[in-house]
């Protein structure tokens, strides 16, 4: 069987572990020169394929390729760059088929979200069509832990890790000066329909009354304005302050967004424009409390100072699993993690469909959230404890992390014709 070139690109916003994905996938393809040639990255995600900005990984050493699995960010660089439909824009996807033979590349490893694995499924399909069949596997992540089908998606334990413990220590920094000064301490985190993230926040505490988190936002759950205040003048009449975990995707009954800025990003999400500033002047408007808030943004998903053992493992074996789904001949299937049981704790890899994925979110269900709307569930306990155990360090210089950058060499261009993006 003649050889072929892989393609691997890097989709939408990173998670502390999407590099140790992208490790698994090229080390897994050198274990089988003999099937897969070379792998080329897309510099900046699908943007590269597009412009013919292709990198050549087989210029890293083993030694380099190895560090990722510890090192943070996008390796080689990723966007926010969503293909329309192939009715809508058919020369998008010729132009992938067109870079693809011109590069022999007969293999695809998309490693995005929802609409990645809605673009690894139409690629799979037109190639067919336009006579170069390529072999596409969708490589699972995101943050926000809202692919369907799978258990759990690879850089969401390493998120809620970090948010467990933020809220923890932060909780045990307002509580000491509580007497005399923030009543109120506010952490906004990331999840724009799902409040997968948000309940991480509920691990900071065992559940006990009185114990931090005090309230949690989600965006499964209507706000209630009127509620919150109580819970939150509640909180502070009895403990004497009051700690909250709010999504950025809190929203009304009428599904406006708390934080909503009246703008799209590149996907046509709505904006949002911070909503814990939001609550806070709302905490201070209605209650005079003094508050403090904090914006996770990005430390949330880059921290890989301390990212989740669990996780870590398994953004790596999603990774190796795609290349050996792909040479057994599977196609436009995504490897997905299983949960076998909770305590102990056991998974395996499977797969999907990506005609299943694609397009789809996964919510926090409704069992997972208290019946009162402010809090986790037992139910959520035991779903998110597992995913945040373990501790899987990088190595230090002079008390940094030390993180590998890549050479990036690229791949010199065949084709006569630009692309603009």
């Amino acid at each position: 069987m003649s050889k072929a070139n892989a393609f691997y690109a890097q989709s939408g916003g990173v998670t502390a572990v999407i590099n140790a994905t992208a490790c698994g996938v090229i080390e897994t393809a050198r274990k089988n020169r003999n099937r897969i040639a070379n792998v080329y990255a897309g510099r900046n995600g699908i943007i590269g394929a597009l412009s013919e900005d292709l990198i050549d990984t087989g210029k890293e050493s083993a030694r380099a390729v190895a560090a990722l699995r510890h090192t943070p960010g996008g390796a080689f660089g990723t966007a926010r760059y969503k293909l329309k439909g192939i009715d809508e824009n058919r020369a998008e996807y010729e132009r992938l088929i067109e870079v693809f033979k011109a590069h022999n590349i007969g293999y695809f490893f998309y490693n995005g979200g929802n609409d990645s694995m809605d673009t690894a499924h139409k690629v799979s399909q037109i190639s067919r069509h336009l006579g170069f069949p390529v072999t596409c596997l969708g490589v699972p992540k995101t943050v926000d832990n809202d692919l369907p089908v799978i258990d759990n998606c690879p850089g969401f334990g390493s998120v809620a890790k970090y948010v467990a413990v933020s809220t923890k220590e932060a909780a045990l920094d307002v509580l000491s000066m509580s007497r005399t000064s923030t009543k109120v301490f506010i952490l906004e985190v990331m999840g724009r329909h799902a409040g997968w993230i948000a309940a991480a926040g509920g691990l900071a505490g065992s559940g006990a009354a009185g114990e931090p988190p005090h309230i949690i936002l989600f965006p499964e759950i209507p706000f209630n304005k009127r509620a919150f205040l109580k819970r939150v003048r509640e909180s502070v009449s009895k403990y004497d302050y009051c700690v909250i975990v709010v999504s950025e995707g809190t929203r009304y009954p009428n599904g406006r967004f708390l934080a909503e800025a009246g703008t799209t990003d590149a996907f046509g999400h709505a904006q949002l424009g911070g909503v814990a500033p939001v609550v806070a002047q709302m905490v201070r408007d209605n209650l005079g409390y003094k508050y403090h808030y904090a914006v996770a943004d990005y430390l949330q998903r880059s921290a890989r100072h301390i990212a989740s053992a669990t996780d870590a493992k398994q953004a790596y074996a999603v990774g190796r699993a795609a290349v050996k789904m792909a040479l057994a001949g599977e196609t436009a299937v995504m490897p997905i993690i299983r949960r076998l049981s909770d305590k102990p704790y056991r998974w395996k890899i499977d797969k999907a469909p990506l005609a299943r994925v694609a397009n789809r979110e996964k919510l926090l269900p409704r069992r997972y959230i208290s019946s009162d709307g402010f809090s986790i569930t037992a139910a959520a306990r035991r779903y998110l404890e597992p995913l945040v155990r373990g501790e899987d360090y990088p190595p230090y210089i002079n008390g940094l992390p030390n993180y590998v950058t890549l050479r990036n060499v690229p791949v010199a261009k065949r084709l006569k014709t630009d692309f603009v993006v």
